[in-house]
């Protein structure tokens, strides 16, 4: 009986770690966006042209219609995606829990946020402007904005590119969407508005106010993956390279900013490399 049970230990200890091979193998392929045969996609639901909630809970902009088009690429069609509103401050936080498998909701590549965020792309490169209601003449350009009252979106590094990089000494004031700071802007709480140009495109119309059209950096938009999801970025890459070529980019970009008076960039961007 001994022998017996000597000779049956390591069978199944070797019966048990293929097993846990296997469900290894099966986590690390779930992981990896390129492999799923559904996926929940963070956009925003407030920024006009880029991403919105209607009232019938459909979302529509631009980056949804390009979440749409890669996740086809990725072998998911439209019926098999579920679009969830992600704002800014918990971006980071919903790719690490598994709340969406993917983002693409004018997510800026950053090394900060590379730390924390598998990045494809770019899809595309904005810039930061400034929209300021119609009677601030005054305002410029963006050293203009020392001592104004300027929005700080949570999550967001749009203020920091005017405080802390352009040493502008301005007062950000706090809120949680972009939405929320065209409404203080509008209702005298805030001086100016500084965030990228298609997202100040989008709100822009229909809104009093002004685009002081003096852009400063550059803002390259990229759809945020689980850290380490190097298989799902390199597939993504693919199709965001097949979206500019076979000239659904520039489609999508005429769509929905043609009339804005932006010179919109239509050769595929630069990729930052999957890492």
């Amino acid at each position: 009986m001994r022998a017996t049970r000597a000779i049956a230990a390591p069978g199944a200890v070797l019966a048990a770690a293929a097993l846990l091979s296997a469900c290894g193998l099966g986590a690390e392929e779930e992981q990896s966006v390129a492999e799923k045969g559904s996926l929940v996609i963070g956009v925003k639901e407030d920024q006009p042209a880029l991403g919105v909630k209607r009232p019938d809970g459909v979302y529509e902009g631009f980056d949804v219609d390009v979440a749409t088009y890669i996740a086809g690429k990725l072998g998911v069609p439209k019926s098999r995606l579920t679009f969830r509103t992600t704002n800014s401050s918990v971006r980071e936080d919903a790719l690490a829990k598994g709340d969406v498998d993917m983002i693409v909701a004018t997510y800026s590549i950053t090394a900060k946020r590379k730390s924390k965020v598998t990045f494809a792309g770019p899809y595309y490169v904005a810039h930061q402007d400034t929209f300021v209601r119609a009677d601030a003449a005054a305002i410029k350009d963006v050293r203009d904005l020392k001592g104004k009252r300027i929005c700080e979106v949570k999550g967001s590094n749009s203020w920091r590119r005017v405080i802390e990089e352009r040493k502008v000494a301005a007062r950000p004031v706090t809120v949680d969407t972009y939405g929320a700071c065209m409404d203080a802007l509008a209702g005298g709480r805030l001086d100016a508005v500084s965030t990228d140009d298609l997202i100040l495109a989008g709100f822009a119309t229909g809104r009093p106010g002004r685009m002081i059209n003096a852009p400063f950096t550059d803002e390259k938009y990229g759809v945020g993956l689980k850290k380490g999801d190097l298989k799902g970025c390199e597939e993504v890459n693919r199709a965001i390279t097949d979206m500019y070529q076979d000239g659904t980019a520039q489609r999508l970009l005429n769509t929905w900013f043609g009339k804005s008076g932006l010179k919109l960039t239509t050769s595929v961007p630069q990729f930052e490399g999957c890492t």
